[in-house]
């Protein structure tokens, strides 16, 4: 089993995949094997199927989740071990197209204002004054922040991308009042407990649950509902959808789509064109 990850590491990072997905797959190809306790050279489509079955009933895991197990098999199959036959047989779960969850500016105020720690304050206020995945904010370094252009330089995000984004004076002042507090040792931004490592996405979910608690918000709070608010504030404040999809680093404007129809404000701005019907503005729009 040892030659065979060695080998699907060296493959993923021939393939130029993320550091996060790199991860991803690695880790999913380790659970898979100690499940049935035997290298995945020695298995095929029935033992697939059976730790699938696993990962959704036993686990609970979501079906998006499932989806990224499966494209960490397929790739396992398909280019390590050079089985095609067998990684065309594990087939994508369908996945629901669920409109996210979204904070209001209320409930951003009032989740900042039960965040007293000045190190998870700063967390989360980059991560929705910027709009970034938690796992960009964790894995932000001292020298990302670029104050005097007022940028966040995202290195290695999604895709293996890099991006700039805009850094909010809100957000600045925060980290600057961190810094004061916490003087971080090592690249980064939000040192973790072992030197040389970023805080763990884990810890960052737990305060954020804690601090929703406090704040009496009865929504699922999670680090990428800050994200999606982010998205849904801009798009309700007139910004241009191709913006936002560079500043959430989309690669399809379709995936940025979605906040369409997640906001209300949005779509009530929306007239009708029966509400211009024997006006001068229906005579020159509509004929």
């Amino acid at each position: 089993m040892h030659a065979c990850l060695k080998q699907m590491t060296l493959d993923l990072e021939l393939r130029g995949l993320a550091k996060h997905t790199r991860s991803e797959y690695l880790r999913y190809a380790r659970l898979f094997a100690t499940y049935h306790d035997r290298s995945p050279e020695d298995m095929g489509e029935r033992e697939i199927q059976q730790f699938l079955l696993h990962r959704l009933v036993d686990d609970k895991v979501r079906h998006a989740t499932l989806k990224v197990t499966v494209a960490a098999l397929r790739f396992l199959y398909a280019t390590t071990l050079k089985r095609p036959e067998i990684a065309v047989l594990i087939a994508y779960p369908k996945v629901k197209s669920a409109l996210p969850d979204v904070l209001s500016g209320s409930e951003v105020h009032l989740l900042l204002e039960a965040l007293q720690e000045p190190k998870y304050r700063a967390i989360v206020m980059t991560t929705y004054g910027a709009g970034l995945r938690i796992s960009e904010v964790c894995t932000l370094c001292v020298e990302d922040i670029e104050s005097k252009r007022m940028l966040l330089h995202i290195r290695d995000a999604k895709g293996g991308r890099d991006r700039f984004v805009p850094l909010p004076e809100r957000v600045l002042f925060m980290l600057r009042r961190y810094w004061v507090s916490a003087r971080p040792q090592g690249p980064y931004l939000f040192a973790g407990k072992e030197p040389g490592h970023p805080i763990s996405v884990d810890a960052v979910r737990h305060h954020l649950h804690e601090a929703a608690l406090q704040a009496g918000i009865q929504k699922p709070v999670t680090p990428h509902i800050l994200r999606h608010s982010f998205a849904t504030h801009l798009l309700e404040l007139g910004t241009d959808i191709r913006v936002i999809q560079m500043l959430l680093g989309h690669t399809s404007i379709h995936t940025t789509l979605r906040y369409t129809r997640v906001s209300p404000t949005h779509i009530a701005q929306v007239q009708s064109p029966i509400d211009l019907l024997g006006t001068p503005k229906a005579k020159k729009a509509l004929g």
